[in-house]
């Protein structure tokens, strides 16, 4: 295994360092807490976004913390939730008098843990709602969920959601359109090869060079099935069935090509190409893009694709100004 690490032991809190130190007008980082928080919060009269996961994501959660998405991001250990205490302390952080919004993706340990995070706050009088992420169209109630799983779409929810807050809105409103963009967003994602966690030392899971996993989750979860290998146009198509057989693709839609590690961008936009093609072929427009790397899963080869249905105010949303780390345009 070769990793650009010091330990496996020290990987989140060395990361984070590097944030801190690359990003200092942007964030300010709790290395005791393990927390990264926009740089000016609270905001007085501001809903605050708090969102987080086992790290391993990059640049989700925290590349999205920052001018109209997230107030804070707590990560946990690689491909390991973060605990109660760390998403309350980041909760109480960011409360501004307006309350908290949550964006959690639909994994077990997450659901639990910010939840019980949620509790403890309520104790102390913060008012906490919950978006839950589900957008994963491949798997329903595996090892590692009940239902479907969160991906792409977070990115999604956390950019209109936290658009929406940026411009006053109370809690109720920016939980509802969370929940919107949820459910008007589907995902599917593929694997070519598998990652490597660094405290394993080796692959997650064994692919051959002849075979792609389909519906794989971020965490190298297992996905549909295994098929042979082929060409992009192929393999787009069979994740695009799967996203319109599920919720079937109609006017303009925010697309994201993203990829999981380690796929070039030649070849994500190579995707994205079938991708555009077979969404006119059903009477379907991508008027928004993005691809890159947005949701990944350490060093995995492969990608994912997820597209939200947009109307008028959700385009004005996701238009409207962000700067943090990963995403920036408008300011």
């Amino acid at each position: 295994m070769k990793k650009l690490i010091n330990s496996p032991e020290s990987v989140v809190t060395d990361a984070l360092t590097g944030m801190a130190e690359a990003h200092p007008g942007l964030l300010r980082v709790d290395l005791e807490n393990k927390i990264i928080y926009r740089r000016q919060c609270p905001t007085p009269g501001k809903v605050g976004l708090v969102s987080g996961g086992g790290s391993g994501h990059e640049p989700l959660h925290a590349g999205f913390v920052g001018y109209g998405m997230l107030d804070a991001a707590c990560p946990g250990e690689i491909f390991t939730s973060p605990v109660p205490d760390q998403v309350a302390e980041a909760t109480r952080a960011v409360e501004g008098g307006a309350g908290v919004l949550y964006v959690v993706k639909n994994y077990t340990g997450d659901v639990l843990n910010f939840d019980m995070a949620a509790e403890l706050c309520a104790e102390d009088g913060v008012e906490v709602a919950t978006v839950l992420v589900n957008d994963d169209v491949a798997v329903k109630d595996s090892l590692f969920t009940a239902g479907r799983r969160g991906t792409g779409a977070t990115v999604f929810v956390e950019k209109i959601a936290g658009a929406l807050a940026e411009a006053g809105a109370p809690l109720a409103k920016v939980a509802r359109i969370g929940e919107e963009v949820n459910a008007r967003s589907r995902s599917f994602g593929v694997a070519l090869a598998a990652c490597t966690v660094p405290a394993a030392g080796k692959p997650t899971f064994d692919l051959s060079d002849h075979e792609v996993e389909l519906g794989i989750g971020i965490h190298g979860e297992p996905g549909r099935t295994r098929a042979p290998a082929a060409p992009a146009a192929d393999i787009a198509r069979l994740a695009l069935d799967a996203i319109h057989a599920d919720r079937p693709l109609s006017g303009g839609n925010l697309v994201m090509v993203n990829g999981t590690g380690a796929t070039p961008l030649a070849e994500l936009y190579i995707v994205f190409a079938e991708v555009a093609a077979y969404m006119r072929e059903k009477g379907a427009e991508p008027v928004r893009a993005l691809v890159g790397n947005y949701v990944t899963s350490l060093d995995m080869q492969g990608f994912s694709i997820t597209v939200c249905t947009l109307n008028d105010e959700l385009t004005r949303l996701w238009d409207a100004p962000v700067e943090t780390p990963a995403l920036r345009w408008g300011r």
